[in-house]
């Protein structure tokens, strides 16, 4: 149950950073308030997550899945462009969690 709810933290959490970018500095109040109703909701889900899985994997998890996945909804919705550093970048972020689990966190 704990990762399906840290999928769910990622997913508010990519939620939040998307409309982030639509708010125009939090000038708009819809994405604004979707921004923040995202982190409420992330956060509350990373909270739960850490009753069963443990601090340094999920945080780990939440971070970087959530990093490449903005990265990549940048690159393929938003107009940023693609380079082998940012695309070697991911990759890390995705080996470094990969690791993290294989090494035997708790």
């Amino acid at each position: 149950m704990g990762y399906l709810l840290l999928a769910g933290a990622i997913a508010a959490e990519v939620g939040a950073t998307t409309a982030m970018k639509y708010s125009d500095g939090f000038s708009r109040l819809g994405p604004s308030l979707l921004t923040l109703l995202g982190y409420v909701v992330s956060f509350t889900l990373l909270a739960q997550t850490l009753r069963t899985v443990s601090v340094g994997t999920a945080y780990a998890i939440w971070a970087g899945v959530g990093t490449a996945a903005i990265a990549t909804i940048g690159i393929l919705f938003l107009g940023e462009g693609l380079t082998a550093a940012k695309a070697a970048g991911i990759a890390l972020i995705i080996v470094g969690v990969v690791v993290l689990n294989l090494g035997g966190a708790h």
